[in-house]
């Protein structure tokens, strides 16, 4: 059988070639995926733990909910150090730092860039960061940095060099350059080293404590014995864990980009079901001749059903195989594209079992799937029907089918609208809306057949009916074909609609959020520093400044009240609050809130809002004295600056969301350039209203390049079931093709018939698209709370003329292979 079906597969090899790139497609796009992110949690855990070789025993703050902060100061750091079985201690301070490169940008990814402390053995050497040139640092002013980093930000060893702390732009003499085994240079970061004391003050919750305490054990004694020990030392709120848990939590790479990747690979894998069952099926039909005389001599029903399986078992094991040299590739490309580092991307293991495995379970399985329908109808045709002719649907069972789709179309579209008021439907609606559609395309490839014909016959004449007569011939097949593009278009425009609501509803929320004419923040990852606002207020043209810092507040009946702090001058001089009741000139001595806050809690101007910080729990009883509106950034609730509670610990520090700041009249310009090189902190960002605004859609930009890149596998496979089945028109057609020659049509117009057909086609698939897609979209965004529905008809009528561009360039190939057909062989052949 096996032996049948690889004579099929030699004799009829173009006929096959599109289904197997299809399922390359799909399989290289899957197995790329993994190998990727495998490689990559590899190389994750991997750097975790054989970070810092020596620690057997981590002391750190217990991260249970409500557990007290313990000290972790040069006392405990004594007491554990003199443990039996200890035979080292050591205490940590670590946290954010940036390092600003040669060019003034920030080097390296900026969610994993840290600063440790150099902590120098009898020796004179610290084994955690062994130095490769110069020293380690000593004093403040000096710092060593990684050699990744270091060549990334073009810096030598003894060169001035700039940092981000804590806010704080400063300059610093790198004195050592160093290597380590980290996950944060891993992830792409790096690390700045200090010496203890410095490290202590910028990143310990006190200037004389540690972030953490390491215990390494002496020979003999285990981690889990010496962890026991030092437990027993511990004041409430800290913790003694192993460094076997300690490993055992080194979380692998964040798995939301594989499930993506891996999401759109099944995407394109379902697509592919539709090519390769419509080839099959196209197959099985001009080949009943064959499949009956198998039967005529002897041959039963399941052989003629497995013949073709190992037919679609072979196609899905030669594609499985060149989908994984494929995705070798895409997994080199995704390493590029999203890899952690730019200069040491993670190894890449190409041939580990699990993707192996799962490009040949994949692809065999998909191709076989697809076939198995085929394959039934192939067996179940009697030996003297199929000697006959094919044996088309009959229209009963088009009929159910056609009943069944508008069923299950309708549930959907009204599951769909329904998910407007609730969010979880959209989990069942446009699934189900797909499916309904999916079984209603035959029909649907009727309607648009028969309408068209008209149109269609006065542009190109005859060849215009004959164009709609063919897509109109075999609805399954023109539905199936179209099905392969409509997924595709529907994905597309789901995520434009999408996207480009969600960005405009950023855009008209960071305006709505803007007051003066100024905004300075922080870039991800970074603070503002507390003396940011006086800097700027002591520049010429700054007319009012003010920072908007984070205070929310525990009322007494155990809600919050999300309150912001501000200078009250500052605030009262942007214009940017309508003050409806009091005035805010004694928010110093009490509180301002918005009118419907006011109403929310029934207060009224003169009531007293009491509570404690939610940052600390101090409290706090002050009266109301301004009830105002105004933009969403000083919403619900404002009160003075000096109200908050002075900072014990640099967890309690403040944190500054954003400084406003009001230009004098004419001095925009001149006083955004003043405060960029007064902070000189690229960590910082000086904005105007316009910057904000575009500032705020940017990241939806490569968001969507992104998704279309991913769903262009979709489209090209939905292309190339276009490909196919004029492929497979022409195949079949050859008898056909020959009499319309000898009638008298040249060969552009037997090639114009083909192209007006997959035109029909495409414009079916590509309508389903557009409308489907742009309604999920809608029923996605109207379903977000205060998201404003928009709706970009030039791009979506870009992909519509696009998707009839793709249809017509698809079937220039059979269509020239038709046209280039000898008439004399066309009619005396029944097949090419």
């Amino acid at each position: 059988m096996f032996r049948a079906a690889f004579r099929t597969l030699r004799s009829q090899f173009l006929h096959f070639v599109m289904p197997a790139i299809a399922v390359v497609l799909g399989v290289g796009f899957a197995t790329g995926s993994l190998i990727y992110t495998q490689s990559l949690d590899e190389a994750m855990t991997l750097a975790t733990i054989t970070s810092q070789p020596d620690v057997s025993v981590i002391v750190r703050p217990d991260a249970s909910p409500g557990s007290p902060d313990g000290p972790l100061d040069d006392r405990l750091l004594d007491r554990l150090r003199a443990l039996p079985g200890a035979a080292a201690a050591r205490g940590t301070a670590e946290g954010r730092s940036f390092l600003v490169g040669s060019d003034g940008a920030l080097v390296g990814s900026l969610g994993w860039a840290g600063g440790v402390n150099y902590v120098a053995s009898a020796d004179g050497r610290d084994h955690r960061y062994p130095i490769t040139a110069g020293r380690g640092p000593h004093d403040r002013g000096e710092i060593a940095v990684d050699r990744r980093s270091a060549e990334r930000a073009g810096y030598r060893v003894g060169e001035q060099v700039r940092i981000v702390v804590n806010g704080t732009a400063r300059d610093a003499r790198l004195v050592g350059v160093f290597t380590a085994h980290d996950p944060r240079l891993t992830a792409g970061g790096s690390l700045t080293a200090f010496d203890t004391a410095t490290a202590r003050r910028q990143f310990s919750p006190t200037p004389d404590g540690y972030t953490a305490i390491t215990l390494t054990a002496a020979s003999g004694t285990s981690e889990e014995i010496l962890a026991e020990r030092a437990a027993k030392l511990l004041p409430p709120g800290l913790e003694a864990v192993t460094r076997s848990a300690l490993d055992a939590e080194a979380a692998p790479a964040d798995d939301k980009l594989s499930m993506l990747l891996l999401g759109f690979a099944g995407i394109a894998l379902f697509v592919s079901t539709f090519l390769i069952a419509n080839t099959f099926t196209m197959l099985s039909a001009a080949r009943a001749r064959e499949h009956a005389l198998l039967r005529a001599i002897g041959a039963t029903r399941s052989y003629v059903m497995r013949l073709v399986l190992a037919e679609a078992l072979l196609v899905g094991a030669i594609a499985s195989f060149a989908g994984y040299l494929l995705g070798i590739g895409v997994a080199a490309v995704l390493n590029t594209l999203f890899g952690t580092t730019v200069d040491a991307a993670p190894p890449l293991r190409f041939f580990t079992a699990g993707p192996l495995l799962a490009a040949f379970a994949v692809g065999i399985g998909v191709s076989a799937l697809s076939a198995y329908l085929p394959a039934r109808r192939a067996s179940a045709v009697a030996p003297v029907a199929a000697l006959r002719t094919g044996s088309p649907a009959t229209p009963a069972s088009l009929r159910r089918r056609n009943a069944a789709g508008l069923a299950v179309t309708a549930l959907g579209a009204l599951l769909t609208l329904a998910a407007i008021g609730t969010q979880d439907l959209l989990y069942i609606g446009p699934p189900v809306l797909m499916v309904g559609l999916i079984i209603l395309t035959p029909l649907l490839a009727m309607g648009l057949a028969k309408a068209a014909r008209a149109p269609l016959t006065r542009l190109a004449g005859m060849r215009g009916t004959l164009a709609a007569e063919n897509a109109r011939r075999n609805p399954r097949r023109s539905g199936a074909t179209a099905t392969a593009l409509m997924i595709g278009f529907a994905l597309v425009c789901t995520i434009t609609v999408g996207i480009s609501s969600l960005s405009h509803h950023a855009e008209q929320e960071a305006e709505n959020r803007m007051a003066g004419d100024l905004r300075v923040t922080a870039v991800d990852f970074a603070d503002i520093s507390a003396d940011t606002a006086g800097r700027i207020a002591r520049l010429p043209g700054a007319e009012a400044v003010t920072p908007v810092i984070d205070a929310p507040i525990r009322l007494a009946d155990d809600r919050f009240l999300q309150a912001s702090a501000v200078n009250p001058a500052g605030v009262a001089r942007l214009g940017a609050l309508t003050v409806l009741q009091g005035s805010l000139e004694h928010l110093d001595d009490g509180v301002a809130v918005t009118e419907d806050a006011a109403t929310a809690h029934g207060w009224k101007l003169g009531s007293r809002v009491s509570g404690t910080f939610a940052r600390d729990e101090r409290k706090i009883d002050l009266p109301i004295v301004a009830i105002y509106d105004g933009p969403d950034t000083f919403t619900p609730a404002l009160l003075s600056t000096r109200r908050l509670p002075t900072a014990r610990t640099a967890a309690d520090r403040p944190f500054i969301s954003a400084v406003f700041v009001k230009a004098a009249p004419g001095r925009e310009g001149a006083l955004r350039r003043d405060i960029q090189r007064a902070l000189d902190n690229p960590a910082l960002l000086v904005q105007s209203r316009a910057e904000v605004r575009q500032e705020a859609g940017r990241p939806f930009v490569p968001l969507m390049n992104i998704m279309y890149a991913l769903l262009s596998i979709t489209v090209l496979i939905g292309a190339l079931g276009v490909v196919n089945t004029m492929s497979m028109a022409v195949y079949e057609r050859v008898r056909e093709i020959g009499v319309l020659r000898a009638l008298g049509m040249d060969r552009r117009r037997v090639g114009v018939v083909l192209w007006l057909e997959s035109a029909v086609i495409s414009v079916l698939g590509a309508g389903l698209g557009v409308v489907v897609g742009s309604l999920i979209g809608a029923a996605a965004v109207l379903s977000q709370e205060g998201a404003a529905l928009v709706i970009p008809w030039t791009r979506l009528a870009f992909f519509f003329a696009a998707a009839v561009a793709i249809g017509v360039l698809a079937s220039l190939g059979p269509g020239s292979r038709a046209a280039r057909i000898p008439m004399l062989r066309a009619l005396r052949s029944p097949v090419e």
